[in-house]
């Protein structure tokens, strides 16, 4: 029998079968493809849209010219009655998109169809601590696996085409706190993770698995007196035992790296950043307490941490310090400097050397700063406001009567939901700027005695959340981040609890909890488009070509944080709807 026949009836049997299951052409997804994902135009292999985070799409067919056309292709509902925050980032490979939602479940959908491919439904244990909404923020993909963290703190690698287990990890102990929710990245063949529960006393650690086998290659704890692992044997200490923490407070440092990281291949250099140092009550940990409230920058190979930059030491307000650190290149003074930038929960927006992390800027990006006047960049520290730090407890007297015992109360501002949150900026490389989601919110803070419990909370103190303006909260704002001026901003009545895009069609995309996409210039910040999804957008917007055209997408469904944390912010906007879908727009075909 022919043999040329015969390899060519099973190509053509496994084009079909290929084509049924909505993944024709597949690839296998390399390191390189990852590394030049920006330039494929057809695909979103990584979360940021880059290694180095900077959600900046080089595509224009949409632009500020023709963006009110904009129109819905199809939606498609995540189902059921589990609804809630729906924060993630899809990512689009071979023609699936790839999203994750709520209580840890992964769709494969077809991007021209709205099609439901596959679901994987993660099988959630009773007791799983999220502190902040059982949401999900995205994937990774490497090979033919496409890899998510779960709300048990499992690492979890699934076939891309069939959606079937070929591997599952446990990372920590659920039990203790742990909870895993951001989307992890692939750097070297490795898939990188962080991890939740900074609230429940855990000790926060960067870990790299083989992303063929899973098995574990590093671990890098983020406080300080741990040891690290290295191919299975002890490496090295994270900072000096005791050297900023006092006495056993270490063990129950928090410090978890639980937003995701970015990567830069100029320098081979991954940056993570880490919560803040537990508990709340910073009176019980006199020091800087590293290295929480930080950005760190590990080499990917062995997870030793090269440089780091904290930006609240000794954190006493919940500001953390994990909002992403984006890679640029930062043109002032007619030089041209490898930098980074952040904007930090803490309300200044900082800009530093990406070699070696020094501070070159640090920026007010919110109207109302408390807690310090300033940063002194020749030491990279903050001058503190001493005055609006939560008092100690132990300064008063327990009542007679075994009232409430606390420390003297303060308004600080920003209030610990941050002037950003998770909630990732972008960077466009053709205008220079950031736009940066931010928010105007302040809070009554103080301290309370607290005692370590495993699988408890871990706070030592009390809050209430309030809105500093009564007609805005959310503010996005278009930042130069040479100068650290204000270019423009847009202001919302809700918080900006979502991601943004920005594309070389001179748009900037962003949702809001009212429900609405939107589409702004990008240098003049004047509103183009919206459209209304039906709940509130709290996720990350993409776009990718598709047969040739631009195509936008976005997640809805209104949750996080806010409601469940928000004071009287969230008695506020208690009416909006939740819900759990997926939007895709295009413009409409011309004929």
């Amino acid at each position: 029998m022919n043999k040329k026949w015969l390899s060519g009836v099973a190509a053509c049997v496994a084009m079909l079968a290929v084509s049924a299951s909505g993944t024709a052409g597949a690839t296998s997804i390399t390191d390189e493809d990852i590394l030049n994902t920006s330039s494929n135009t057809k695909s979103v292999l990584t979360y940021g849209l880059n290694l180095e985070g900077q959600r900046f799409s080089k595509m224009n067919e949409i632009n500020d010219k023709n963006v009110k056309e904009l129109v819905p292709a199809w939606a498609f509902s995540f189902g059921g009655e589990k609804q809630r925050g729906q924060e993630a980032q899809p990512l689009v490979v071979d023609g699936v998109i790839y999203v994750t939602a709520s209580y840890s479940r992964l769709f494969a959908v077809d991007a021209k169809t709205g099609e439901k491919l596959w679901q994987y439904d993660a099988q959630l244990p009773d007791g799983i601590m999220p502190c902040c909404d059982v949401i999900n923020r995205g994937a990774a993909v490497f090979g033919d696996l496409i890899y998510f963290g779960t709300l048990d703190a499992k690492l979890v690698a699934l076939d891309r085409k069939t959606g079937k287990v070929v591997w599952k990890k446990t990372v920590e102990d659920f039990a203790a706190g742990y909870s895993m929710s951001s989307a992890p990245m692939v750097v070297h063949g490795k898939v990188i993770t962080g991890m939740s529960g900074g609230e429940f006393g855990i000790v926060g650690k960067i870990q790299a698995r083989d992303a063929l086998t899973g098995e574990l290659i590093w671990s890098r704890p983020t406080v300080e007196g741990h040891m690290g692992m290295l191919n299975g044997k002890e490496s090295t200490m994270t900072g000096v035992k005791n050297a900023s923490w006092p006495g056993d407070m270490w063990k129950t440092g928090g410090a978890a790296p639980w937003n995701g990281g970015t990567y830069d291949p100029e320098t081979n250099l991954i940056f993570y950043g880490t919560g803040q140092p537990g508990p709340w009550n910073s009176h019980t940990r006199p020091g800087d307490n590293l290295y929480s409230s930080s950005t760190l920058a590990l080499d990917p190979d062995t997870g030793e941490i090269k440089w780091h930059m904290q930006t609240t030491p000794h954190d006493g307000w919940d500001f953390d310090g994990v909002n992403e650190f984006i890679s640029f290149d930062l043109k002032k003074d007619g030089q041209t400097i490898k930098a980074g930038a952040k904007a930090d929960r803490n309300g200044f927006f900082f800009v530093a050397d990406r070699t070696n992390g020094k501070m070159l800027g640090a920026y007010p990006f919110v109207s109302k700063i408390t807690w310090a006047k300033g940063f002194d960049l020749k030491t990279g520290r903050p001058e503190y406001n001493d005055d609006n730090r939560p008092g100690d407890p132990a300064d008063i007297p327990v009542s007679a009567d075994g009232g409430e015992h606390k420390g003297k109360s303060v308004f600080s501002a920003p209030s610990f939901l941050g002037g950003k949150n998770w909630m990732p900026m972008a960077y466009s490389k053709d205008t220079g700027l950031f736009y940066v989601p931010s928010n105007e919110w302040g809070m009554e803070i103080w301290n309370e005695p607290v005692t370590y419990k495993k699988g408890a909370a871990y706070l030592g103190a009390g809050f209430t959340i309030k809105p500093l303006y009564d007609d805005h909260i959310g503010v996005l704002r278009a930042m130069d981040p040479a100068t650290g001026k204000i270019v423009w901003e847009y202001k919302n009545k809700a918080p900006l609890w979502g991601g943004v895009l920005a594309t070389a069609g001179n748009l900037v995309f962003t949702g809001t909890p009212e429900g609405f996409l939107k589409a702004f210039d990008a240098k003049t910040g004047e509103e183009l488009w919206k459209f209304q999804t039906g709940s509130g957008v709290v996720g990350c917007p993409i776009t990718w070509e598709e047969d040739g055209q631009q195509y936008v997408a976005v997640t809805s469904g209104w949750g996080g944080a806010v409601p469940l944390w928000g004071g009287e912010v969230a008695k506020t906007i208690k009416q909006l709807t939740q819900g759990g879908s997926l939007w895709v727009f295009k413009l409409p075909k011309r004929t």
